[in-house]
């Protein structure tokens, strides 16, 4: 993520003692530059925006209720991604930090289609068909076709199920799949430079 060029004005200077996840840029953010809240009327409560010194992005944070607008950046950067997998995944992370948990699911489970066809399978095929296929082909580290049916499985109850998907399980379906990508697509090219033809 690129820092944003250009000043702030009239923010108030100092340290806070003051940390958070930039949702932006996805640094742990120490701001000194900020807009607080003033008036509040209850005693500790602190409401303000904070200007992350890594992207120069503005965050909403409110102690009270603990609030953050835009949320903490779940996840981390994976190496090596072709561009449609690229994508899909940054959209899994940035559903989460919106709190559209269900979204983040359908966004990992289209991956492991996704993930599949790159790798040589038929499109149009079952999601089951795809999760099968990664597990023949050794594109999923031993003993881990639970977890990839797991996301197979939670995917179908993002779709066909009325209850939302709870954060707790959008955020270890995420987890998952950053593993099974890493696997997939950042330790192989990583590989690549040690390659001889």
């Amino acid at each position: 993520m690129y820092k944003m060029i250009g000043k702030w004005h009239n923010t108030a200077y100092g340290e806070l003692g003051l940390s958070y996840n930039c949702g932006y840029c996805g640094k742990n953010a120490g701001p000194s530059r900020y807009y607080i809240l003033d008036g509040t009327g209850i005693s500790g409560v602190t409401m303000g925006i904070y200007i992350c010194p890594s992207c120069n992005r503005p965050t909403y944070l409110n102690n009270y209720t603990n609030e953050q607008v835009p949320g903490p950046m779940i996840g981390n950067e994976v190496a090596h991604l072709p561009e449609g997998i690229e994508e899909l995944y940054a959209e899994a992370r940035n559903c989460i930090k919106v709190n559209a948990y269900t979204s983040s699911v359908l966004s990992c489970r289209k991956l492991l289609m996704n993930i599949s066809v790159t790798k040589g399978a038929e499109p149009g095929q079952t999601f089951a068909f795809y999760v099968t296929f990664l597990e023949k082909n050794n594109f999923i580290p031993p003993d881990s076709r639970e977890w990839v049916d797991h996301i197979r499985k939670k995917g179908n109850e993002a779709t066909h199920e009325i209850p939302s998907i709870e954060e707790e399980d959008a955020i270890e379906l995420l987890g998952f799949t950053e593993m099974l990508l890493l696997f997939v697509y950042e330790m192989p090219g990583k590989m690549n430079k040690y390659r001889t033809e």
